[in-house]
């Protein structure tokens, strides 16, 4: 597993079917983005490869990748697949489980 901010990878052995592969912005993949600040945990890697499927992001490397942030230390991840999530917090009194935001 690894860590960064809010955003953790953990390792899978597949890609889902009908995961859909995703794009590139602006040289980046943007694994999440902070509301408040425009600022995002992102890879740029042009030899890595990038899925959705279900609002759920996986990664597949063949290769060491690294995610930076602006306000994080880069984290650089083995080669593999990864699926990315993000922290979440319970709340007791709503009774309910929320993404934690950056």
């Amino acid at each position: 597993m690894y860590i960064q901010g809010d955003v953790y990878l953990t390792e899978t052995k597949e890609i889902p079917k009908n995961a859909e592969k995703v794009s590139a912005r602006n040289g980046r993949f943007i694994l999440a983005e902070g509301e408040a600040t425009g600022h995002a945990h992102a890879v740029v890697d042009d030899e890595l490869e990038v899925y959705e499927r279900d609002g759920i992001l996986y990664i597949k490397a063949s290769r060491p990748f690294t995610i930076v942030h602006e306000e994080h230390a880069p984290v650089t991840v083995e080669p593999g697949i990864w699926e990315v999530d993000r922290q979440r917090e319970y709340d007791p009194f709503l009774e309910e489980t929320r993404i934690v935001r950056d």
